[in-house]
């Protein structure tokens, strides 16, 4: 990954994790409404071969966009509405954002991190692909723009020597999405891979 602009990330990190609600359905009969009020949550977990592991999480939003926006699953298929209106098509462009940041191999505490934190140079080592799947077709986002991207420290207060401590990190993105025409059935999918072509993390940011 390259560093395209360095800023402070607290608030931006901030707004994204505090504004991550879970994607809520609510049955109705013979029908399950799902609420997309704030864009689309992603979330998964990525590791390093022979090296840490790490969570990746973000959202897919667009202004005003998802405001009210519900997807509408009967024995049909599924139909996307804002109220009185039929959506069938995502906007022209979509802001996709995410962190990644340390996370435990283990739920176990004494083995949470036995492999270490993710360093810079790991990071950078990972390639970022991004993609539009429909059914099992994978085709490559048109047009990306990176518009914000940040490494920051991560705040810990140490028991013992701080000189014996390893540096923890948190890495910040936003990229401007193309998705002109891309129907709202599609996923938007992330995969980080490592250089020998493993994949290290996948997500898919799913209506």
């Amino acid at each position: 990954m390259k560093l395209w602009r360095h800023a402070p990330a607290a608030s931006f990190i901030a707004a994204l994790l505090v504004c991550l609600p879970p994607l809520t359905a609510v049955p109705a009969r013979d029908k399950s409404v799902w609420n997309y009020d704030g864009g689309i949550v992603l979330v998964t977990d990525g590791s390093i071969t022979d090296g840490p592991c790490f969570r990746v999480a973000g959202r897919v939003s667009a202004p005003k966009f998802f405001d009210n926006l519900k997807r509408v699953d009967t024995g049909r298929g599924a139909v996307f509405r804002r109220g009185a209106e039929t959506l069938d098509t995502f906007p022209d462009q979509l802001t996709l954002v995410f962190v990644v940041h340390d996370h435990p191999c283990s739920t176990e505490l004494q083995s949470s991190f036995a492999h270490g934190y993710l360093t810079r140079s790991q990071m950078s080592s990972l390639k970022l692909n991004i993609y539009w799947k429909r059914g099992v077709e994978m085709r490559p986002v048109s047009h990306i723009e990176p518009r914000y991207f940040s490494v920051d420290p991560v705040m810990t207060h140490p028991v013992g020597p701080a000189t014996s401590l390893q540096e923890r990190l948190v890495w910040s993105y936003a990229f401007a999405v193309n998705s002109t025409g891309v129907p709202l059935t599609d996923s938007l999918v992330l995969i980080l891979r490592s250089p020998d072509g493993r994949i290290a993390a996948r997500v898919a940011a799913r209506m």
